[in-house]
C-alpha cells in the first residue's frame, strides 16, 4: 500500500489499547507494521468485544478497531531463538513500539541499548503508565487508573468517563513522537529512544485546568452560561456561545422570541461572561425548556451559533457527516462490522484501511521465510512451541 509512511518498517510489540493504537496510526499511513505477540499469551484485546464467538477466535472488536494494516508474528521472545529472530528483524526496522512495563524488554536482554547496537537508526518508542524515570516508573497502569491519579475523574464530577480516552490520546501522542523522530533522523542520521507517559498525556489534555490549579490566583468561575447543556421540551441541547459576539447573537435570538435575559444583552469581555448570575442561568434554562431541541437548533444555527443535540452513542455513529467523510469502513472479514479509520484526510499519502486485523500468528511463516529461515528451521520452531503459525 502507499501512504505518507510507505516503506517504513515498524515492529509492534504492544498490547491492550495505547500501543496498538499508535502502531495502527502508522499502519494507516502505509507503514509495514509487524505485530509481535507471545505464542501463549497474545494481546488480551483479542478476547474483548460484544461478540463472544469473535472473542473466542481471537478477533474481538477491541482488537479489530486497531489491528488493521498489520501482519502478525507469534514468537517467544524469552527464548534464545526468539531473541535472535527479533534482533534480525531489528536490523532492518525503522521503528519499534512497545508498551510493557519499564525495563520489561531490557529484562529479556532486548532493551534499547542492545537494540540500538544492532541498528543505530532504530526509533524505539516505549509507552508506559508513568514514563521511564521517577518513583513510579516501574508501576503498571491502565487507562482507568491513570484517569484516577491524574485528577481526571475528580475533574469530571467524580465519575469516570465511559471511554478510554487516555489510552487513545497516548497512542496519538506516541504516533506523533515517532513521526517527529523519523523526520529528525532524516536530518541527523540517528535513531532515538522515546518515552511516552500516560500520566503526562492525561495532564496535557487538561492543560488549562492543570495550569490554573497551580496558579497563585485561584478563581471559581463556575459553569459558563453560553457553553452549557440545557434541557429542552423533548431532549437536551449543548449550546456553544463562547465569545462576546456570540452572546449578543444569543440575546437577539431570545429577544426576538419574546424572552428577555438582560444580563447577556451587553456582554463585552470575559469578566462580563464570568459575572452572569445564577438567576440569569436559571432563566436561560427555563427558556430552553419551552421548545424542542430541533426548534432551538433551527433558530440558533440561523445566526451562526454552534449548537448540537446531546446524542446517545448509538445515534451519534449514524451521523451523516461521518458517512460523508467515509470515517467508517466495513470489515473485509465481516461486512456487518464497521471499523474506524483516521480522524483526518490528506490530499496526498493519506490514511487508508486496506487489510483487516490478522489472526494470532497469521503471518509467522511468511515473515520468518523473508528473514531467510528454511522450511525445516521454521518447522522446528513451531514444533518446539517457540513460534505459532
Amino acid at each position: 500500500m502507499s501512504g505518507a509512511l510507505n516503506n517504513i518498517k515498524v515492529l509492534d510489540i504492544t498490547h491492550v489499547l495505547a500501543g496498538p493504537f499508535c502502531a495502527y496510526q502508522l499502519g494507516l499511513l502505509g507503514a509495514d507494521v509487524l505485530k509481535i505477540e507471545s505464542p501463549t499469551d497474545p494481546d488480551c484485546a483479542r478476547g474483548r468485544g460484544p461478540d463472544d464467538a469473535a472473542n473466542a477466535e481471537g478477533l474481538g472488536l477491541n482488537y479489530l478497531v486497531q489491528g488493521g494494516n498489520k501482519r502478525a508474528l507469534a514468537i517467544d521472545l524469552a527464548t534464545p531463538e526468539g531473541k535472535a529472530i527479533l534482533l534480525r528483524l531489528v536490523r532492518n526496522a525503522d521503528v519499534l513500539v512497545e508498551n510493557y512495563a519499564t525495563d520489561a524488554l531490557a529484562g529479556l536482554g532486548l532493551g534499547y541499548d542492545v537494540l540500538a547496537q544492532k541498528n543505530p537508526n532504530l526509533i524505539h518508542c516505549s509507552i508506559t503508565g508513568y514514563g521511564d524515570t521517577g518513583p513510579n516508573a516501574k508501576m503498571g497502569a491502565y487507562d482507568n487508573v491513570i484517569q484516577a491519579v491524574s485528577g481526571t475523574i475528580a475533574q469530571c464530577s467524580g465519575v469516570k468517563p465511559g471511554v478510554s480516552f487516555v489510552d487513545y490520546s497516548t497512542g496519538y501522542c506516541a504516533a506523533f513522537a515517532v513521526s517527529a523522530a523519523l523526520i529528525q533522523r532524516m536530518n541527523t542520521g540517528k535513531g532515538c529512544h522515546i518515552s511516552v507517559s500516560m500520566l503526562e498525556v492525561a495532564m496535557q489534555i487538561m492543560s488549562p485546568e492543570v495550569a490554573a490549579v497551580q496558579h497563585p490566583v485561584q478563581a471559581d468561575r463556575g459553569k459558563e452560561a453560553g457553553i452549557s447543556a440545557y434541557d429542552t421540551s423533548d431532549g437536551r441541547l449543548m449550546l456553544g456561545a463562547f465569545r462576546a459576539q456570540q452572546y449578543k447573537a444569543l440575546y437577539q435570538v431570545l429577544a426576538g422570541l419574546g424572552h428577555e435575559v438582560a444580563e447577556i444583552a451587553d456582554i463585552q469581555n470575559w469578566p462580563d461572561i464570568w459575572a452572569i448570575s445564577d438567576v440569569a442561568k436559571n432563566r436561560l434554562a427555563a427558556v430552553f425548556a419551552e421548545q424542542t431541541t430541533d426548534e432551538w437548533i433551527t433558530v440558533l444555527r440561523r445566526v451562526g451559533l454552534p449548537v448540537e443535540p446531546v446524542k446517545t452513542l448509538q445515534d451519534a455513529v449514524q451521523n451523516p457527516q461521518l458517512a460523508a467523510r467515509r470515517y467508517f469502513v466495513p470489515s473485509s472479514r465481516d461486512p456487518q462490522v464497521t471499523l474506524p479509520q483516521a480522524a483526518y484526510h490528506m490530499s496526498e499519502g493519506g490514511p487508508a484501511l486496506v487489510t483487516d486485523a490478522p489472526k494470532h500468528g497469521e503471518h509467522s511463516v511468511a515473515v520468518l521465510s523473508e528473514l531467510g529461515l528454511s522450511d525445516q528451521e521454521i518447522s522446528d520452531l513451531v514444533k518446539n512451541g517457540i513460534v505459532v503459525a
